[in-house]
């Protein structure tokens, strides 16, 4: 095991999954941001970040071996600031929107910042992606390499009930597996829902052409529309004949133009929530494909969430520029979401968000990244 300081894996475990803790620069404040850099032995690692617990970089090889980011981001820690945006951070306290910023628990209303025009989104306008965390434990042993961020909401935080202790734990494999564990606490009722918000390109971020080309497979036979505040209007709808039918891979450049659906005119593309086949279930079971025949690389998502958010980029507009100096535009990243379903406090059919005191709030999520030759 790697100390709070450990620089990789002790003696006697070479080619297994090693943990690096290391500097990350500091915010446009003068505050210190740390990263630990898990390597796996098949090459993949990825970079997490204090600033919103956030999955920095994920690296791996393609076909040839070339080693590329798929995820879109910065490459400093000032940015993340500076120019903010959702780029692999830990979103909470409640992922995607909440109509009108308003939702009521035990007969009380609790208001929460207007931060997504008439709703509320991501947590509000300092989200968890915007706090620096604390890392508490940083472990490479048993062939995985592992580090857990913890940090506490206040009560009132952002408008939201009770303090909320939050934990998340990235763990990578030497197969190229990142287990992501979100696990929290509160001493009075609330509503939670967590989830990663990286943006991915398989072909390496920036790469022209962005995601458009790769193929894509969602395992849900309906979706939740929208209205024009993008909030669900509380029909679960079949993908059927539908640009949102992804049962079977397509290529995402195929439906995302297809202005004859109105829900892609609303959504500028695709931004809705999918209702896996699955539903919540104990262990992790697969939500998305996603695959790149240019680079051969294949991301697939797990989770035990019954949702999955799926995003195509539609409001990168060329204002932002990345990791590299490359310029980010419509298109060129994809969100992959797993979580509960947007609204749902609003919406006792989707299910609860309710967490009470003396229960722990669990999600478990893997990006599994690997290679088809």
């Amino acid at each position: 095991m790697v100390g709070m300081l450990g620089a990789g894996a002790a003696a006697g475990t070479a080619n297994a999954a090693t943990a690096k803790r290391e500097a990350f620069g500091n915010l446009p404040d003068g505050t210190p941001i740390e990263s630990v850099v898990l390597t796996g032995a098949n090459g993949v690692s990825a970079r997490i970040m204090t600033l919103g617990a956030a999955l920095q970089s994920l690296k791996g090889p393609d076909k040839a071996g070339h080693i590329a980011d798929v995820t879109l981001g910065y490459d400093d820690a000032a940015s993340y600031v500076s120019h903010p945006n959702f780029w692999g951070q830990t979103i909470g306290r409640y992922a995607n929107r909440i109509a009108g910023g308003r939702f009521t628990l035990d007969g009380k209303t609790y208001q929460l910042p207007l931060n997504d025009k008439t709703n509320s989104l991501h947590g509000g306008t300092v989200g968890f992606d915007k706090r620096v965390w604390q890392i508490v434990n940083v472990s490479d042993s048993g062939g995985i390499a592992k580090v857990a961020l913890r940090m506490v909401s206040p009560a009132g935080d952002q408008g939201y009930p009770g303090t909320l202790t939050v934990t998340t734990t990235y763990a990578l494999d030497d197969r190229g597996e990142l287990t992501i564990d979100f696990d929290a606490t509160t001493d009075a009722p609330t509503i939670v829902n967590l989830t990663n918000h990286a943006l991915f390109n398989l072909a390496g971020e920036g790469a022209p052409g962005g995601v458009l080309t790769h193929r894509f497979m969602v395992a849900a036979k309906r979706y939740t529309p929208v209205n024009e505040a993008l909030i669900p209007t509380g029909e679960l709808r079949s993908v059927s004949g539908t640009p949102f039918d992804f049962t079977r891979a397509r290529e995402l450049d195929d439906v995302v133009r297809d202005g004859r659906d109105p829900q892609i005119v609303i959504g500028r593309g695709i931004d809705h929530n999918f209702v896996l086949d699955g539903g919540k279930t104990a262990e992790p079971k697969l939500a998305a494909r996603l695959e790149d025949p240019r680079s051969g690389r294949v991301l697939e998502v797990l989770t035990t969430e019954p949702g999955i958010q799926v995003y195509t980029g539609n409001f990168l507009d060329g204002t932002l520029v990345g990791k590299d100096h490359h310029v980010y535009r419509m298109g060129d990243g994809i969100a992959l979401e797993p979580q509960l379903f947007p609204d749902t406090p609003n919406r006792p059919a989707f299910g609860s968000a309710r967490v009470d005191p003396g229960k722990t709030y669990h999600h478990r999520m893997i990006y599994r990244l690997s290679v088809e030759h």
